[in-house]
């Protein structure tokens, strides 16, 4: 595959483009200037927490414009596989409400009756509690199917990290029994292809920056994009080394992606 002549970025945001409300030093300036060469950027985020709008309209503000449709996240690829799938399906998700927003619009029936439920749907939640796990035990222990938005561990804030989705999908995999079906987020391939249908671009002329080897470089190794790991989030250069995810390229921060666009430039 060849690494030259990138056209368009898939640029993981918490950890990459900003931790918390604070941007990354010289993330607005290096995204402007990929969009100056021509550049397609869509960014990409496994957190259900907030909406697309949502997203946009925080890096508008970060000096960053970006329409709503140049943002995929893990609710709005679950809930479009969901609608093509599964249409009308019953669905319960232990997910705060931008989640069960993006299921409705959908056209998704959200239900709390276990002998109902088609899907149970894990996902990041801060008001994660036990009338919540019940609910998702008893579906799930009645057949229904067990898919999740996104694989994380833990969700980088700028004073260190918190629990993200993992430990959701935990609490329902050790009790229930149940292995978890399908994880939409990244580093899904139903992730990669709905940025991808966005960009209006093939794999092999993009690259995914982002700061987790596990989702960000896994997806990008394991779908021909080009993968970039940036130091300013969860994984570290001694992390690398026993991972079976390799990056292509490394850099310290998101400022440093047009210089690295310049030189993979160069090459094509």
């Amino acid at each position: 595959m060849s690494r030259g002549g990138l056209r368009g970025y898939l640029l993981d945001l918490d950890g990459t483009v900003y931790r918390g409300k604070r941007p990354i030093p010289g993330a607005a300036e290096a995204i402007a200037e990929l969009r100056s060469r021509g550049r397609r950027v869509v960014f990409l985020s496994n957190k259900p927490l907030y909406s697309r709008r949502d997203y946009a309209e925080k890096l508008t503000h970060l000096g960053i414009p970006t329409p709503e449709d140049e943002v995929v996240n893990s609710s709005f690829v679950l809930a479009r596989y969901l609608a093509r799938e599964a249409p009308g399906a019953r669905v319960f998700a232990i997910g705060e409400l931008p989640l069960l927003t993006e299921l409705c619009r959908a056209g998704l029936e959200l239900c709390e009756d276990p002998g109902k439920i088609d899907y149970v749907v894990a996902a990041f939640d801060r008001t994660f509690d036990y009338r919540k796990l019940n609910i998702a035990f008893q579906a799930l222990r009645r057949g229904a199917r067990f898919l999740a938005t996104n694989p994380d561990r833990t969700c980088p804030v700028e004073d260190g990290e918190i629990p993200d989705a993992a430990g959701v999908i935990a609490a329902l995999e050790a009790t229930t029994g149940r292995k978890v079906e399908l994880v939409l987020g990244k580093p899904s391939r139903h992730m990669v292809r709905a940025a991808l249908e966005v960009m209006g671009l093939p794999p092999e002329a993009c690259a995914m920056v982002g700061d987790r080897l596990e989702t960000d470089i896994r997806m990008a190794v394991e779908n021909g994009l080009t993968a970039v790991l940036t130091l300013t989030g969860v994984s570290s250069r001694d992390d690398i080394r026993d991972a079976p995810w390799k990056p292509h390229h490394v850099i310290e921060s998101i400022a440093e992606l047009p210089m690295l666009d310049e030189r993979l430039g160069e090459r094509g």
